[in-house]
């Protein structure tokens, strides 16, 4: 089932394999200003946030001031591929089974163990 992301609150994203949070406060880039900026206008990335970029099976660095990891995940919420630590004015390389990709600060990968065929699940963040 393809995942259904809405737009506006923050959403918490839990590794069921590792039992480990990869964000705390995820948002979502569903549309085509939203996707094609992403992190573009951020200085940073704290490491409780994220970006769900929807629709997406790579990513670009392009006028990026900062490195992440990049998890990309199927429409079953199945990790399909990880890239750690990637640069401004670089390219990931494609997923194709990838349904959206979520932007990490760098480390997190590694920190909360996450690799390919890990089952991922999203609460949305009630607000205070």
């Amino acid at each position: 089932m393809m995942p259904v992301f809405y737009p506006g609150p923050q959403w918490k994203i839990f590794n069921k394999d590792k039992q480990s949070v990869l964000a705390q406060k995820a948002e979502v880039a569903d549309s085509f200003l939203s996707r094609l900026c992403g992190l573009i206008p951020r200085k940073e990335l704290r490491s409780e946030e994220g970006l769900i970029i929807t629709r997406c099976n790579s990513i670009h660095m392009l006028f990026m001031r900062f490195a992440i990891d990049a998890v990309f995940v199927d429409k079953n919420h199945i990790v399909v591929g990880v890239v750690k630590n990637i640069h401004p004015y670089r390219f990931s390389r494609m997923f194709w089974s990838a349904s959206y990709c979520i932007e990490v600060p760098p480390g997190t990968i590694d920190a909360t163990r996450t690799e390919p065929q890990d089952c991922l699940e999203f609460f949305v963040q009630k607000s205070s």
